[in-house]
């Protein structure tokens, strides 16, 4: 491995509870990043920063940045195999201005939508060790604590789900992972669905429709969420606007 190198702080994006450009307290993601910019110097190699409002009602946790996805583009999912399915049905439930994601300036919005992961770095082998995935976690709770009540989190994945569940103070062993489940924590539904990576898709242990199906659930718990609140509010003789 090279010497490590101290990652350039990039314009706009200043260190933070929820999100640091310099973070390296991760050894050997950063001694990775480190290598992956000695041959690749044009790639984003740093940590990538959540993407979307930070009071969205839909909160999506991924894995880790791909190798020449997100960690080559410097945004969630874009380039990654696995944007292709969630940026199509994104855009398809309205929370996407376009269905495909080609790079950080291409104009693409997220509405009422909000993408990060549980590692915010590129790891060797699209595997973060436990311990990396827990120092990167305080990121992610920080994410969440700005959450308004009544958001739904997407985990795609076990380990999003455990790292969800962990960022929102919860015990997994409370809420086991399941795809097309949904746990209400914290004042929050966690939905659960396989990742939409390339080997999910390929071996259809997941496909579009049974993504679809999830964001179709999602959508409908949301809608309900908004009729509820005005009703509340009337019931206690609030305004409702």
């Amino acid at each position: 491995m090279p010497a490590r190198q101290k990652t350039a702080i990039v314009p706009g994006l200043a260190a933070s509870a929820t999100y640091d450009p310099g973070c390296r307290r991760c050894a050997r993601l950063a001694d990775f990043l480190d290598a992956v910019r000695a041959e690749h110097p044009d790639y984003w190699c740093r940590p990538v920063p959540p993407f979307g409002d930070a009071e969205a009602r839909l909160v999506i946790v991924g894995l880790a940045p791909g190798m020449h996805g997100a960690n080559a583009s410097g945004r969630a999912f874009t380039g990654d195999y696995a944007g292709i399915l969630l940026y199509e049905t994104l855009y398809r439930h309205g929370f996407a201005s376009a269905p495909v994601s080609t790079s950080r300036d291409d104009g693409l919005m997220l509405t009422d939508c909000r993408i990060n992961n549980a590692v915010k770095c590129l790891p060797p082998g699209n595997k973060p060790l436990p311990a990396e995935i827990d120092a990167c976690n305080a990121y992610l709770a920080a994410d969440l604590m700005q959450l308004p009540a009544g958001t739904a989190v997407l985990a795609l994945g076990r380990i999003a789900h455990d790292a969800a569940l962990r960022a929102l103070g919860a015990r997994r062993s409370a809420f086991p992972f399941r795809h097309g489940e949904r746990h209400d924590v914290a004042g929050h539904a966690l939905f659960d669905s396989y990742h939409c990576s390339r080997y999910n898709t390929n071996t259809r242990r997941l496909t579009p429709a049974m993504f679809d199906a999830v964001f179709v659930a999602i959508v409908a718990w949301l809608a309900e969420r908004r009729s509820v609140a005005p009703a509340a509010r009337r019931a206690a003789g609030a305004p409702t606007r």
